[in-house]
């Protein structure tokens, strides 16, 4: 059991409920242990703790525009790398044709989210149909492929020699959010039968520590006539989400959890009302990014706490970064426009720090840093 040091005071205007009621003309910034588990302090500030003039070195945010990466590679392990580390791995698959060839990772469990296109998806449990939305775990050791209906772009995270989990939900019960229930399991259908059909060599890529090995069949590998136990691909649609709310009170992402993997998480923005309550925020607080690094990768809708952020984007913000809204969420920060966000998005914490690869880099806005900064 962690005991860190007890310290629990109020000095000098501030307020006694985090989130809400902040003294007239200052901006809270949040500095926590364990994300947003820990113990906490929350500082009231005369001016926006993001109100930099010049920001330079490498603990600056990055933005990259992944739609802007080529389109072609129709093997998982060709495509393009963003983010890094020694337990996660950030891709970005521009799919324009349908698989040749069948792909199994011995690496760890590979989470496809389906940021466009729709297509099936064939793998030893069965046969899936995929669209955009779709979060499809895979668990390691799984051969699969994707036939494209039409093209497809994917988000891919790997939990690199670690497995997909659902979060604890505490209070709430394990029926929040979504219901397992959801969780659809491919089937033995006649269209798994029907791609069966066929006498052609079937080749079989098996990425291990980074490097692929070809396997050749001289048949469909994909060839099961049952299974049964308590491990397969599943997916769900963001569409089925009911996100936790607080109609006075801001909840910090860590509340929209949706996958865990050793040492980092995946979380999920859907759209949802606004808070009502007239002390309570209505943006994101600003806080110290200390112990995860923070991505988040924008699908849909109008993301309300960011400025010139489009779908198929992807921010980066090294752990160590102060950061919030940005200057025009600001000024909506106790008063909203409209109703409800209609955002959606998914966010990746690392608790080690991440690699920019080099396809990140090139689709790289390099202003982001800039985009913080109020307009004389």
């Amino acid at each position: 059991m962690k005991r860190y040091i007890p310290v629990s005071r109020v000095e000098g205007k501030a307020s006694r409920q985090a989130h809400c009621d902040l003294p007239d003309g200052t901006f809270e910034r949040e500095m926590s242990k364990e994300g947003f588990f820990g113990p906490a302090a929350f500082f009231h500030h005369r001016h926006p703790p993001t109100g930099w003039t010049e920001f330079t070195g490498p603990l600056q945010p990055r933005a990259f525009d992944l739609v802007r990466l080529a389109t072609g590679a129709t093997s998982p392990w060709s495509a393009h790398e963003v983010l890094g580390n020694a337990h996660c791995r950030i891709r970005f698959w521009r799919l324009g044709a349908s698989m040749d060839r069948l792909a199994r990772n011995a690496d760890g469990d590979e989470l496809l989210f389906v940021h466009s296109g729709h297509g099936d998806l064939y793998c030893d449990f069965g046969h899936l149909c995929i669209e955009a939305g779709d979060y499809v775990v895979v668990p390691r050791g799984t051969m699969w492929r994707i036939d494209c209906t039409a093209p497809m772009d994917l988000l891919l995270v790997e939990a690199t020699n670690s497995s997909y989990m659902l979060p604890d939900k505490g209070l709430v019960g394990n029926h929040a959010i979504f219901d397992p229930a959801l969780l659809d399991a491919p089937e033995l259908d006649a269209a798994f039968t029907a791609q069966q059909v066929g006498s052609r060599p079937w080749l079989v890529e098996v990425k291990r520590r980074g490097q692929v090995s070809l396997i050749t069949y001289p048949f469909n590998p994909l060839d099961a006539v049952g299974w049964h136990g308590e491990l397969s691909v599943v997916r769900i649609n963001v569409r089925h989400f009911r996100p936790l709310m607080s109609h006075r009170y801001h909840l910090p992402p860590s509340a929209h959890t949706t996958f865990m993997a050793n040492r980092f998480v995946v979380c999920t923005f859907v759209p949802r009302p606004f808070e009502t309550d007239p002390g309570a925020l209505k943006v994101p607080f600003f806080h110290n990014n200390d112990d995860y690094d923070e991505v988040l990768f924008y699908h849909a809708g109008d993301f309300f706490s960011r400025d010139n952020i489009h779908p198929g984007m992807l921010t980066f913000h090294p752990g160590g970064f102060t950061h919030g809204p940005h200057p025009k969420a600001l000024k909506r920060m106790l008063k909203q426009e409209k109703p409800a966000t209609d955002e959606v998005a998914v966010m990746i914490d690392t608790r080690d720090p991440l690699d920019v690869a080099a396809a990140g880099s090139g689709v790289e806005w390099n202003e982001y840093v800039q985009s913080w900064k109020t307009a004389p």
